[in-house]
């Protein structure tokens, strides 16, 4: 007997808020569960992260959001200059303070609500990837409906490299809602053009994710790919607008950080010397390179079904399938680009293709049922919980049970005991 369409949707309704409760509490940082916070007395239920100390990156965003509160807004030039003064000095590179808006963010939330700076950190990367859960959720209905809302927000809620970046102070997890963010505009976009709010709120993506970090490059090129490749696969309308709003987002936001730089001279020696001396960096020679492949490896250990369904979804792709053409464009050609950074791989920057891959996943999971007449619903349902509940035990065993930090083959290798410690 069908279930009425109201009794159905009270049901959808019910079921997505019990996935973001459940998402939202696995997002709270180590801080919530600390003697004497609210939360202290279910503490045991959150699975803590073994990493327990303070990572480089982490104490180097914590000394420019320090600086920061310091020295307010007007010092930012000063501290830009600070870190050539130190860079110059050193072997190797040290992540540069233009990463403005994750550091300005943590800036805010410390003056709001007087956290300490690197738990400000800690507490926006939280924040903003229950952010991008519920952004995932959200462009999934867009994209297809209800039924993949609710499948797409039970994965996300529980994905490894989410909740691994969720826990830890880096803008990693932070650029990936704006990265995200970009992405669903652009298919709003050319489904509706010359929209001005969408185009508008395009345009200021754009500019937020340039300020949030240099890969934002890899997300732009990606994004002229699928522009460019609309001209085949039809996701909708390419405008005059829309092409000018690509360009000009990227350019307004180089441009802001000029100004907070303090000039272009000063803008423009401070990332040759981060990117110069990356290459001399041993951390990265050690771990960030490897062949064309080394993704699909990383990801292979950390999302395996994941990563299976969504490849098979990609080798069955037609034309009539818009929204995985649109995902799986997007992924390759920031994928293209990423794989040939020499010493700069790291399943980190791919933090962004999470949502991608899993709306390839639940397209093929829908796919391999397509046969059956009864209980399909439920044979999907059951589906997404079980990889749901893979993926959640992946992220116990890789960063729970193992002091995870860094995403790199060796410690992934590691935490799942293919490798022994010496």
């Amino acid at each position: 007997m069908p279930v009425p369409e109201s009794l159905r949707h009270k049901i959808d309704i019910v079921l997505l808020a019990i996935i973001f409760a459940i998402g939202i509490f696995l997002r709270l940082t180590p801080h919530a569960f600390s003697p004497g916070g609210r939360l202290h007395s279910i503490a045991f239920l959150h699975p803590q992260p073994a990493f327990d100390i303070i990572g480089f990156d982490e104490g180097l965003y914590r000394e420019y959001v320090n600086a920061l509160s310091n020295g307010g807004l007007g010092s930012y030039p000063d501290i830009v200059q600070g870190y050539i003064d130190v860079q110059k000095k050193l072997p190797s590179s040290i992540l540069p303070p233009l990463r403005f808006l994750y550091i300005f963010t943590a800036y805010a939330w410390h003056s709001i609500f007087g956290s300490e700076a690197l738990d400000a950190l800690r507490q926006v990367a939280a924040f903003f990837s229950m952010l991008t859960l519920a952004l995932a959720a959200m462009f999934a209905w867009r994209i297809r409906g209800t039924t993949s809302t609710i499948a797409i927000a039970a994965l996300m809620a529980v994905a490894p490299t989410q909740l691994h970046m969720s826990q830890h102070a880096l803008v990693d997890g932070f650029f990936t809602f704006w990265a995200l963010l970009v992405l669903w505009l652009l298919w709003e976009l050319l489904r509706a053009p010359r929209d001005w709010r969408w185009l508008v709120g395009y345009i200021v993506a754009l500019v937020l994710l340039v300020l949030t970090k240099e890969n934002s490059f890899f997300v732009w090129i990606a994004l002229v790919a699928l522009i460019v490749t609309n001209r085949w696969l039809q996701f909708g309308i390419v405008t005059r607008e829309l092409v000018i709003a690509t360009f000009l987002g990227p350019l307004l936001g180089v441009v802001v950080l000029i100004f907070l730089a303090g000039g272009i001279d000063i803008f423009v020696q401070s990332y040759q010397l981060s990117v110069g001396k990356n290459f001399q960096l041993p951390y990265a020679i050690l771990t960030g390179d490897g062949p064309w492949y080394r993704y699909l490896v990383d990801l292979l250990l950390v999302s395996p079904i994941v990563l299976l369904l969504a490849l098979a979804t990609i080798f069955r792709l037609n034309r009539a399938m818009k929204p995985e053409l649109f995902m799986s464009v997007f992924i390759a050609a920031s994928y293209l680009v990423m794989c040939n950074v020499k010493y700069g791989m790291n399943l980190r920057y791919a933090n962004m293709w999470d949502m991608p891959l899993r709306f390839l996943a639940f397209s093929q999971i829908v796919a391999l049922t397509s046969w059956m007449k009864s209980y399909r619903s439920a044979v999907i349902g059951a589906a997404v919980v079980f990889l749901a509940a893979i993926e959640f035990h992946q992220y116990i065993v890789l960063a729970v049970r193992y002091p995870l930090y860094e995403l790199v083959t060796y410690d992934l290798l590691l935490a799942l005991k293919i490798l022994k410690s010496p």
